[in-house]
């Protein structure tokens, strides 16, 4: 056998963190999810809210075929495995929370967690949604943004269909439209910055969360903002190495950002030369 007809073993996580899946929801990528959750091997996996989208199914008619399950096979495949998961619903799957501080075989289900990264950093887990008191904009405004949330998805739908045709990777067109809106980076940086003082009021390393479908992994004044993104638009999670490294991963496995382990980071600044 060739070593280029040999397939390599998945790299396995200490920990990975997914939010916002929205099983059941119209715009779901679950088919990416479940390659994905297929690929992965991991002791610890933190499914960060809004897994099943309840509140879709409740209102409007549910989207559930062959790729969903998939997902679900794929997270029954992980705990068989021996993966630990951790369920901290969110919003969308808010009837969950009647369950917190249940724990099932392989399965505990959390209101939030504290994650302890391999270099002793602890994280708060949380799906973000407590802090909407401090960040939505209320009345109209934010209704008119939910239906035009909605349009853009489906815009985002309709684009990335052309874009598998003609052989192209997967491109979120509603976080290009986002970025480009005052009022969507006003939201998600009074989101962040929400995350970091909680955080830091409870005396934490940093938060690892979701809720606002914006991935990001980066340390603001000794305190880390993690969030895993969706996989409604970004198609990304949170993964953690064995050593503590923190690594923000696309759907195919490739990673888009990443925070080396608290001994990396002190050894380099070990090497830099003193001023003179």
């Amino acid at each position: 056998m060739s070593p280029a007809s040999i397939t390599p073993l998945p790299i396995r996580r200490r920990a990975v963190f997914v939010s916002d899946v929205h099983l059941g929801a119209r715009h779901c990528h679950a088919a990416e999810l479940a390659d994905f959750l297929g690929n992965l091997r991991c002791a610890r996996l933190y499914l960060v809210g809004d897994i099943v989208d309840l509140w879709w199914m409740s209102q409007r008619r549910a989207s559930w075929g062959a790729a969903q399950y998939r997902v679900v096979e794929a997270l029954h495949a992980l705990a068989r495995a021996g993966t630990e998961l951790i369920y901290v619903p969110g919003n969308h799957d808010r009837s969950v929370r009647r369950f917190c501080g249940l724990a099932l075989p392989r399965m505990q289900v959390r209101r939030r967690a504290i994650h302890l990264t391999a270099d002793g950093r602890r994280l708060l887990v949380t799906h973000g949604d407590d802090y909407d008191s401090v960040t939505q904009f209320g009345g109209m405004q934010e209704k008119f943004g939910d239906w035009l949330y909605e349009r853009i998805l489906t815009g985002n739908q309709l684009t990335n269909r052309v874009r598998r045709r003609f052989g192209l990777r997967y491109w979120s067109l509603a976080d290009f439209l986002k970025r480009r809106s005052g009022a969507a980076e006003r939201y998600i940086s009074r989101f962040v910055q929400a995350g970091l003082n909680d955080a830091r009021q409870r005396g934490l390393d940093g938060i690892v969360c979701g809720h606002i479908h914006r991935a990001a992994l980066f340390e603001r004044d000794g305190c880390i903002y993690a969030n895993d993104g969706d996989w409604v638009e970004s198609l990304t999670a949170l993964a953690e190495d064995p050593d503590g490294t923190l690594r923000l991963l696309a759907h195919t496995g490739e990673t888009l950002a990443m925070l080396p382990a608290r001994a990396a980071r002190l050894a380099v600044r070990e090497e830099l030369p003193h001023a003179a």
